[in-house]
């Protein structure tokens, strides 16, 4: 466990997707690093019981579960926001949805739509009244979460691939038009991450975690809090002159 170093402390954070995996794993570095937090997720009783967790730790947290899917949801959680902490300084626009690898010619169109709806529709949704927040207070930052798969191809996955390449230009759309008004947005681009969707995958596919850790140069699956370490510090000061960029936080997957 990382030692707390204060890197979000008095900052108002919002996460998304906040039930399991990363999301989860965010709130609980977020908070440790001094964020009063707002979680959002679609499974209220796991936001519930997250959210207990960290308060016996000492970290404000308000919960409103939505489907990132929903614009009205998605302003309604940006209000809880407001209401409750009078300002909006970092988001961590982290929900997605993953797709059973079929062929292009034989992926539905239910299937594409789910996955464009919260991969992508879900980061436009959030982002508008999170922009529009942080304009108001002078400033802010947020870290959308793509993939691996919005920076090279991987087959059998063509939905996913296409809204993880599009929240990266969404990314840069924003930083280049916010920039100016003290707003940063980054994405970061997680590799295979232990998360309850990559689980269930591993163990429907035998060998495809060991075949993965073969083109990684670091050679194993990171944990969730590895990749949450990493958004939190695009959502601090310290990475204060990042906007526009996408962070791989893949072992050098990437890289290769």
């Amino acid at each position: 466990m990382t030692s707390p170093s204060g890197l979000l402390t008095g900052k108002v954070a919002l996460i998304t997707g906040a039930s399991s995996g990363i999301g989860a794993a965010a709130a609980e570095v977020f908070a440790r690093e001094g964020a009063r937090l707002v979680i959002t997720a679609r499974r209220a009783d796991r936001l519930d019981a997250l959210a207990e967790r960290l308060r016996r730790s000492g970290a404000e947290v308000a919960v409103r579960p939505a489907d990132v899917a929903d614009p009205a949801a998605a302003r309604a959680v940006v209000d809880l926001a407001l209401d409750r902490y009078g300002r909006l300084d970092a988001a961590f626009n982290n929900a997605g949805h993953g797709v059973g690898r079929t062929p292009l010619h034989l992926m539905s169109d239910e299937v594409y739509d789910a996955i464009l709806d919260t991969n992508l529709r879900g980061v436009w949704n959030f982002l508008r009244p999170e922009l529009a927040a942080m304009l108001a207070a002078g400033g802010g930052a947020i870290v959308n979460t793509s993939s691996v798969g919005g920076l090279v191809a991987t087959p059998v996955a063509a939905p996913y691939v296409a809204s993880k390449h599009a929240v990266i230009g969404l990314t840069k759309a924003a930083a280049a038009e916010y920039g100016p008004h003290g707003i940063r947005v980054n994405a970061i681009a997680p590799g295979t991450t232990r998360t309850e969707m990559v689980t269930a995958w591993f163990a429907a596919n035998p060998g495809a975690e060991e075949a993965l850790h073969r083109a990684t140069p670091q050679p194993r699956t990171a944990e969730p809090a590895e990749i949450a370490e990493a958004a939190a510090w695009l959502c601090s000061d310290r990475s204060s002159f990042l906007t526009g960029a996408t962070v791989p936080v893949d072992g050098g997957f990437t890289a290769l």
